[in-house]
């Protein structure tokens, strides 16, 4: 074989393939080759290792089956801190035998490494999404709506235990709150991808609709450009007016 075609093939050589190639090119000094033993070797410590955090973000998942619960539901929100559009929760029921490299509290992921897992949760997992507008936020305030948005979600589902992020929802299941869930639970983690690209999918149309806010960019998040937007122009419909920097320049 040539240099390029052993590349290929340890490219894709599994954990269990992997000591048998590694005898059959023992006698290949070849640079080439001997390089690409070693990036295979690489792929393959990484991989596993990040199959072995996989399974202990699985962990509470794992105790509730013990228990046995088999339609676990973590639950997410997104857009606490925003002055301007919703907050959006999510509910995901994930298969029993789901897997992706990688997946954790969404703020962590690169927005190619998001759109990856929120595709693939879409294709396999039960979602449902609860969305709370700005002016219910202003009337009952965030925390509430947060609740609300979650509560929401887990209603589109028929789940028999809950996994919720930092949060403990009035329904009658048995659930547990988990401090920063997003980077401790797989369920968690899933539901708030599912969250966040639904909400900054809504900001990029919102800021079709108010392009001077730069909505696309920041989400609705105070940031300087969104400051000083809110000074040239005001305040839009989809702002919170009950959070200090709408509320002063009303």
């Amino acid at each position: 074989m040539n240099i390029s075609e052993i590349k290929a093939r340890l490219a894709i050589v599994s954990q269990e393939e992997f000591e048998q190639v590694k005898i059959e090119f023992a006698q290949d000094t070849r640079k080439g080759v001997v390089a690409a033993l070693k990036q295979a070797e690489r792929r393959l410590l990484n991989e596993a290792q990040q199959r072995l955090q996989f399974q202990e973000r699985s962990c509470f998942e794992d105790e509730y089956r013990a228990k046995g619960h088999q339609r676990i539901a973590g639950v997410d929100e997104v857009g606490r801190g925003p002055l301007a559009g919703p907050v959006v929760a999510a509910a995901v029921i994930l298969p029993v035998d789901f897997y992706h490299s990688g997946l954790t509290d969404s703020k962590q992921m690169s927005k190619k490494q998001r759109l990856a897992a929120y595709e693939h949760i879409q294709e396999v997992a039960e979602v449902a999404i609860g969305i709370v507008e700005p002016e219910e936020i202003d009337r009952i305030n965030i925390y509430q709506a947060s609740k609300q948005a979650m509560q929401q979600a887990v209603a589109q589902l028929t789940p028999d235990a809950l996994l919720v992020d930092a949060m403990t929802l009035d329904v009658d299941l048995p659930q547990e709150s988990l401090i920063k869930g997003d980077a401790r639970s797989i369920s968690i983690a899933a539901a708030s991808v599912v969250a966040k690209e639904t909400r900054d999918t809504m900001m990029e149309q919102y800021a079709m609709i108010y392009p001077e806010y730069g909505f696309e960019q920041h989400a609705g998040y105070g940031t300087v450009q969104h400051l000083q937007a809110l000074d040239r122009i005001g305040v839009t419909p989809i702002h919170r007016k009950t959070f200090k920097p709408v509320l002063d320049r009303l």
